[in-house]
C-alpha cells in the first residue's frame, strides 16, 4: 500500500504531466492576489491603450510559459479573462504580419521592427493619442 507522500508525489507528477498544477497555482496567486487587493484605491481606467497595452504583455507573457504572472497581470489589471484576437490586436496597432512573424508574440515584432530599423541615428518622436492623456500616471 502507498505511503501519504508517495500518494502527494504521484497526485503532483499527473498533475503536472497534463499541465494543470501550473495553471492551479497560477488561479490560486490571482485569487490571493485579488482578496488582497485594496479595493479604496481605485484602479487606473482600462483604456482603450491599456487593454492593447496589456495585451501585448499578456501574450508575451504567455507565450514564453509565464502564466503565473499573466493570471495576476489579468486579475490586477481588470483586463478581460478572454485574450484579445490577435487580428484585431494587430489591426489596431496598424502592424502587417507573414507566416513567420505569427509565430511570435507581436510584441517581439514590435521591438524587433525598432532594433533593426534602417534610421539607426535618429530617435522615435511620440506623439500622444486620442485616449493617451487617460492613461494613468504613476504616483510618484
Amino acid at each position: 500500500m502507498a505511503t501519504i507522500t508517495e500518494l502527494k508525489c504521484a497526485v503532483r507528477e499527473t498533475l503536472e504531466s497534463r499541465g494543470v498544477l501550473g495553471q492551479l497555482k497560477a488561479r490560486i496567486r490571482a485569487e490571493v492576489f485579488s482578496a488582497l487587493d485594496d479595493r479604496r484605491e481605485p484602479r487606473p481606467p482600462l483604456t482603450h491603450e491599456n487593454l492593447l497595452i496589456n495585451e501585448l504583455v499578456r501574450d508575451y507573457l504567455e507565450f514564453n510559459r509565464y502564466r503565473h504572472t499573466a493570471a495576476v497581470l489579468t486579475a490586477e489589471s481588470g483586463q478581460p479573462e478572454a485574450p484579445l484576437d490577435r487580428q484585431f490586436l494587430a489591426n489596431e496597432l496598424k502592424v502587417a504580419e507573414d507566416m513567420s512573424s505569427r509565430a511570435v508574440p507581436l510584441l517581439y515584432g514590435l521591438v524587433s521592427h525598432f532594433l533593426n530599423s534602417g534610421d539607426k541615428g535618429g530617435k522615435v518622436f511620440l506623439r500622444g493619442g486620442a485616449g493617451s492623456s487617460s492613461a494613468p500616471r504613476p504616483d510618484v
